[in-house]
């Protein structure tokens, strides 16, 4: 059974706790989370990872500075420094090279990896991909980064609340259950300045070129997934990425947020395992 404790690792990294859950066998897989309160990869991925464990040795990393994993130095912008920490989890396991899906953050940081190490990257499915374009049409920052601001800066049950509506386009699936649960993580000692010094190494002085001015240099097979109501990264920031992406597909959700993995589960499973077990042949796709 895929429970909690079950799947619960940890391993030391550089000196630091490191945390996962992991189960199934195959291909690795690694599912990197997002960055809102109160996030990690249990939280993120739980009601999935049965359904990857089937055909992947499915590895869910808590981020650094999230869930258990410790926050190391931020001496460059998080999805760097994560990206870093990625690649040296992957040696401790054995994992010369896997498949990622990455959601929000977790986009940025496994394209970021796939940027600086193609060859530890052989395909990527990113939802919500931060990093990897720009607003064009809508407000910078995003409704969903605003509301997420607000909670950092003063922590409270009703500006959870508000922050979780910008998630879902079905506002029916935030449960007091599920509110309970993102409170008692982000209101947990430490995390909210965690997350402080996270988005602030994001939004400082950057010490290389954006990652979507990089986008080009990007050839890992890529799959985009957006949901078509998205308030956290809008819609016409995957026709950005798209555009510059040199192997790139998109897959549009409608009546979806930000949270495809949850509005869209059965649909969001089944289109990313066709990706990642998709082979290439001469350098083109199958069926080409």
């Amino acid at each position: 059974m895929t429970t909690y404790e079950s799947t619960r690792r940890t391993v030391d990294v550089d000196g630091l706790t490191f945390a996962y859950h992991q189960a199934g066998d195959g291909e690795p897989l690694l599912m990197l989370h997002g960055s809102g309160p109160g996030v990690s990869a249990w939280s993120n991925f739980q009601h999935n990872l049965p359904v990857f464990a089937e055909k992947f040795r499915t590895i869910m990393p808590d981020l650094p500075g999230f869930g258990g994993s410790a926050l190391p130095t931020l001496d460059e912008p998080y999805p760097q420094v994560a990206a870093k920490s990625i690649t040296r989890l992957m040696d401790r396991l054995g994992i010369e090279s896997a498949v990622f899906v990455g959601n929000s953050m977790g986009g940025a940081v496994a394209a970021e990896l796939a940027a600086r190490c193609p060859e530890r990257v052989s395909r990527m499915a990113l939802m919500g991909s931060g990093g990897l374009s720009v607003g064009i049409f809508q407000t910078e920052p995003s409704e969903g980064f605003q509301r997420l601001f607000e909670f950092l800066g003063d922590p409270s049950r009703e500006r959870m609340v508000t922050w979780l509506r910008t998630m879902v386009y079905d506002h029916g699936r935030i449960t007091d259950q599920l509110i309970d649960e993102r409170m008692r993580n982000a209101t947990a000692d430490g995390a909210v300045g965690r997350m402080q010094a996270i988005f602030g190494s994001m939004f400082g002085n950057q010490t290389s070129p954006p990652l979507w001015t990089r986008a080009t240099t990007i050839a890992t097979p890529t799959l985009l997934l957006w949901g078509r109501d998205d308030r956290m990264l809008p819609y016409d920031q995957a026709h950005f990425a798209t555009r510059w992406l040199p192997d790139v597909e998109l897959h549009t959700f409608a009546r979806c947020g930000h949270w495809i993995q949850v509005e869209r589960k059965s649909d969001f499973e089944r289109v990313v395992t066709e990706f990642l077990t998709r082979k290439s042949v001469g350098g083109a796709q199958d069926g080409t």
